[in-house]
């Protein structure tokens, strides 16, 4: 966990990738795409905890049709830059069976988390399992899944921001910013 100061150092010596007007035109992109899709439906909206709570908070008003919110909390970092096994901490109370369900994230990294997800939830009898993420990463690698809905993409750095920390700050920046090469 960064100190106050460091994590001012951390910023300042960051790079800005996208500013606040960038992040905010993309997610209301996003929501438009997603009304377009899931109007019509009762889907089950499952932000993924922590990083997907800015995203899910600010686009969650602008899906103009009825649905249910829950949530579950896997990660693959626990606190590191680089991604580990999954740990599933909480499972969505609603059941999903049959349910057209969407997953809010903050970004699409390697995708090991969100392909996890997609699998339990499917397994679990969802009818469809529809991904949106603030950031796609291009890492120029494959990866398990893509995401149906995707606000801005960031190159192969580490970022921050829109709900993605550094070492436990950050997550609460309106812009995103990468870690110097």
């Amino acid at each position: 966990m960064l100190s106050r100061d460091a994590a001012w150092e951390v910023l300042q010596s960051a790079d800005l990738i996208c500013d606040e007007t960038a992040a905010q035109l993309a997610v209301h992109r996003v929501a438009e795409e997603i009304t377009r899709t899931l109007k019509d439906s009762w889907p089950l909206v499952l932000s993924v905890m922590g990083g997907g709570v800015v995203f899910t908070g600010q686009i969650l008003p602008m899906l103009r049709f009825p649905l249910e919110f829950d949530y579950v909390h896997v990660t693959r970092y626990a606190g590191s830059t680089r991604g580990g096994e999954i740990q599933w901490k909480t499972w969505p109370n609603c059941p999903v069976a049959g349910r057209e369900v969407l997953v809010l994230d903050d970004i699409l990294d390697e995708g090991y988390t969100l392909s996890a997800v997609r699998g339990r939830l499917l397994a679990e009898g969802a009818a469809n399992c529809y991904l949106a993420v603030f950031a796609d990463k291009k890492t120029g690698r494959d990866k398990p899944v893509r995401a149906d809905y995707v606000g801005i993409e960031v190159p192969d750095r580490y970022v921050f921001g829109m709900g993605m920390d550094v070492d436990g700050a950050w997550r609460n920046l309106p812009a995103i910013y990468a870690l110097p090469n």
